[in-house]
């Protein structure tokens, strides 16, 4: 079990795990940090799954859930974005390409999510599989943003309806226990919609955005992940807050396009 799973588990709808990766380049036009927003504690940048570990044994159809680190963002592939984004890839009994400078190739072991989707529904065959998340850009040039290689079995295939296992939603995701120690990690996630830059002004898009409610009664906290990130580190005052996620229109900043994800969270 990966240091992420560790720190995080499921409480009704939170299902996570982790990788280590490949350190990614901090480029210059980074986001500037919201006062209660920490750093990264790790180094390294990493795209991931967060329902699916090594050594795991499933069914399908599967929805494998994706994750995305160290302050990288999606954007999908039709519009232009800034520096560190990208979209996901899933590769399928493939180890990362020798030549980082080379397009990711279309195919059944190269799964694209150039819309910037953080899911896809898993619809293998019995048998044994090693499966790796990896980034790239608008062009399909990979990014040193991936995850390592996780070993599954697919015990077998059922008569679900693949169409049927996604519905529009979005979750958040919570350190587990009853108190959390700063800095804390807050992952978010959505379901049958895609995520992008709020600068790409791309139609059915949205991005996250994070409200924190101080039970003390001061002022509510907003962070706007516009740059398609989804995940964050959080360092308040200690006390207990009322947290809300929202999935917010890119065309219009008034409007959300799922109903909000809300939970209780008590810092030391």
């Amino acid at each position: 079990m990966t240091p992420a799973l560790h720190r995080l588990t499921a409480s009704a709808l939170l299902m996570l795990s982790g990788a280590t990766l490949a350190q990614a380049p901090v480029p210059a036009d980074a986001p500037t940090l919201h006062p209660w927003q920490a750093p990264t504690p790790r180094a390294n940048a990493e795209a991931y799954f967060t329902n699916l570990k090594d050594g795991d044994v499933i069914e399908t159809p599967f929805v494998l859930k994706f994750g995305l680190s160290g302050g990288w963002g999606l954007a999908p592939i039709t519009k232009a974005a800034r520096a560190k984004s990208g979209h996901h890839h899933l590769l399928v009994n493939r180890d990362l390409p020798l030549n980082f400078k080379q397009p990711l190739p279309f195919n059944e072991q190269y799964i694209h999510f150039g819309k910037g989707q953080m899911e896809h529904v898993l619809t293998l065959a019995p048998g044994a599989y090693t499966l790796r998340m990896l980034l790239a850009d608008k062009g399909h040039l990979p990014h040193f943003v991936f995850s390592k290689p996780v070993k599954i079995t697919v015990r077998q295939k059922n008569a679900t309806d693949p169409k049927s296992l996604q519905t529009p939603g979005i979750q958040l995701l919570l350190p587990s226990g009853t108190e959390a120690r700063t800095p804390v990690l807050l992952q978010f996630h959505v379901s049958g919609l895609n995520v992008a830059h709020a600068e790409q002004q791309e139609k059915d898009t949205g991005h996250f955005r994070l409200t924190l409610k101080p039970a003390s009664g001061g002022a509510p906290q907003v962070m706007d992940f516009t740059d398609g990130q989804t995940e964050t580190w959080l360092a308040p005052p200690a006390g207990s807050y009322a947290v809300q996620l929202d999935f917010v229109d890119n065309l219009s900043p008034t409007r959300t396009l799922a109903p909000s994800a809300n939970a209780q969270l008590r810092v030391r």
